[in-house]
């Protein structure tokens, strides 16, 4: 009975999110206090997008009910214009993946926190994969950077 209610609780989070999201701007849900999502914000802005920022201390329920895969989740999630955009993806790949609309593909992630990804930038700069995935939870590889 506790799993069903759990489930039922998601749903509803995920209905009022969307229903927001339908009034006002899109907005990339975080942990609370998680800083380099702000940042990754400021990036996405700063690109022609306009985002706001909803804390949420429901973020396993929210990618669950999104069906983001497990080996794909960031720290933050966005929908932009029915994509899921998972983690510090650059602006410029979320454009591409808007606008060419790959077959079949619900979301574009950068899996993980690399850094030197958007919102993640320091001292150095890792390579780190940027991969599009369908709603049956296949992921392949959309760009190394």
């Amino acid at each position: 009975m506790i799993f069903k209610q759990k489930i039922l609780v998601s749903f509803i989070f995920i209905i009022i999110s969307l229903s927001l999201q339908a009034q006002q701007k899109n907005q990339m849900y975080k942990n609370p206090g998680c800083m380099c999502c702000d940042k990754w914000v400021k990036h996405m802005n700063e690109n022609g997008f306009d985002l706001g920022i909803t804390p949420s201390t429901k973020m396993k329920e929210l990618k669950i009910a999104l069906g983001i895969p497990e080996e794909v989740r960031g720290c933050h999630t966005t929908v932009i214009d029915g994509i899921i955009v998972e983690g510090h993806v650059p602006a410029d790949l979320v454009q591409k993946v808007l606008k060419e609309r790959p077959d079949g593909i619900v979301g574009i992630s950068v899996p993980g926190m690399p850094v030197g990804s958007p919102g993640m930038e320091g001292p150095y700069k890792e390579d780190y994969p940027v991969v599009v995935f369908d709603s049956n939870g296949r992921i392949q590889l959309y760009e190394m950077r």
